[in-house]
């Protein structure tokens, strides 16, 4: 079966590059101290580590591409690898039709350690391998890495969610990377992982966590739906009176502004499925009417389609609720591709849900009614 791997990326394949016997002894300090540098950082204001980096970067890619190079050596060297030569029983070869996707942090090191990783598992016939950077990701604070972390969910999960689809097994590598990095996806891997992958201090054996039968309880979110539903589409709430008795945990502070936290993101695609392909939810400066409700009946065990209507309903409530019901910043949305019918008696428009799937609706004392949902041809043919 193919597989899809997950590994965090540190930054050991440069620090266990550095000659304690011959080298500064300043060189490992420096290193650390710098490991939330960005690239521009390190060029404008550490020419010394930029130096260091350098040299250090070639040693790897010396060690890693010299034929005398044992596989053990290697493995003693870069962590990430240690997993994946681990995971294949030192046979790369085996993963030739698998995909590796390496995280990393957005900094000097993590980039420059990361394409060293890269590029030595697409010459050793791992092709698909590819490298995610989450912008602004780093652990240079904890408001920074949170925010990082929350941006780089939506990735993980709808990347493992396609892949899931086409029947590949997800395994975590988590023998490299960052202790904070780690310990957020050692969580994240609970809910999406088959198996976690570590190896054992001091040795090469593979250790294989399988993933543990975690199950939200429901009846805890459901007070929160429409909520959560619209924060993740983009909604940001301003003051907490809305939010009072939703878990801070599940939160996001920056400033005066509030979002889905890593753990808010984690729960919310546990159970969003569940939420939004039943019953409608009641939105902000949403109604819907008879025939709309008539309409939905015709996919009633169609859950993706009702889930996905209503993550687009969510979305629509967002501009209505910060445009107080005007419709107009509608247009701006390629996705929604909001529009009003012409030759139709009355102010009717439409929007977008998928390709070829339309909704109608008028808009009246700054709410949106909506009319009609299905094929665009049926629903322009009868919008009201």
């Amino acid at each position: 079966m193919k597989t899809l791997v997950i590994s965090t990326v540190g930054t050991s394949l440069l620090t266990n590059c550095i000659d304690q016997d011959i080298d500064p002894d300043n060189w490992l300090k420096r290193l650390q101290d710098t490991a939330n540098y960005t690239e521009d950082e390190i060029n404008k204001h550490c020419e010394d580590v930029l130096a260091t980096i350098t040299e250090l970067n070639q040693r790897a890619e010396e060690k890693l591409y010299n034929k005398e190079t044992e596989i053990s050596e290697i493995r003693e060297t870069c962590a990430e690898l240690n997993g994946i030569y681990g995971l294949y029983d030192e046979k790369l070869e085996q993963g030739i039709s698998d995909t590796h996707i390496l995280i990393t942090t957005d900094t000097a090191q993590g980039r420059i350690t990361s394409k060293l990783i890269e590029k030595f598992l697409q010459d050793n016939k791992l092709k698909n391998t590819t490298t995610c950077i989450q912008p602004q990701l780093s652990l240079k604070s904890s408001t920074a890495f949170k925010e990082g972390m929350a941006k780089v969910i939506p990735y993980i999960r709808d990347t493992i969610e396609g892949f899931q689809k086409n029947q590949y097994q997800i395994y975590f590598n988590l023998v490299g990377g960052f202790k904070a990095l780690q310990g957020y996806f050692n969580t994240i891997g609970m809910f999406y992982a088959n198996e976690i992958i570590y190896v054992f201090e001091g040795s090469n054996e593979v250790i294989k966590i399988p993933r543990l039968p975690i199950k939200v309880d429901i009846e805890k979110i459901e007070p929160f739906k429409v909520q959560l539903a619209m924060m993740e589409q983009g909604d940001v709430y301003k003051s907490w009176e809305k939010l009072k008795d939703i878990p801070r945990d599940w939160l996001l502070e920056d400033g005066q502004e509030m979002t889905l936290s890593t753990w808010g993101q984690l729960i919310w695609s546990q159970c969003k499925e569940e939420l939004l392909s039943n019953n409608l939810l009641k939105f902000p400066k949403i109604s819907y009417k008879d025939s709309f409700i008539d309409d939905l009946k015709k996919i009633d065990n169609n859950l993706e389609e009702k889930l996905k209507l209503q993550e687009v309903i969510a979305k629509v409530a967002i501009f209505l609720q910060k445009s107080n019901g005007d419709t107009s910043p509608l247009k701006n949305d390629n996705g929604l591709q909001y529009d009003k019918y012409t030759n139709m008696k009355g102010d009717i428009a439409h929007f977008r849900v998928t390709k070829g799937i339309r909704v109608s609706c008028t808009s009246s004392n700054n709410n949106l009614l909506l009319h009609r949902y299905g094929k665009e041809p049926v629903v322009n043919k009868n919008p009201y």
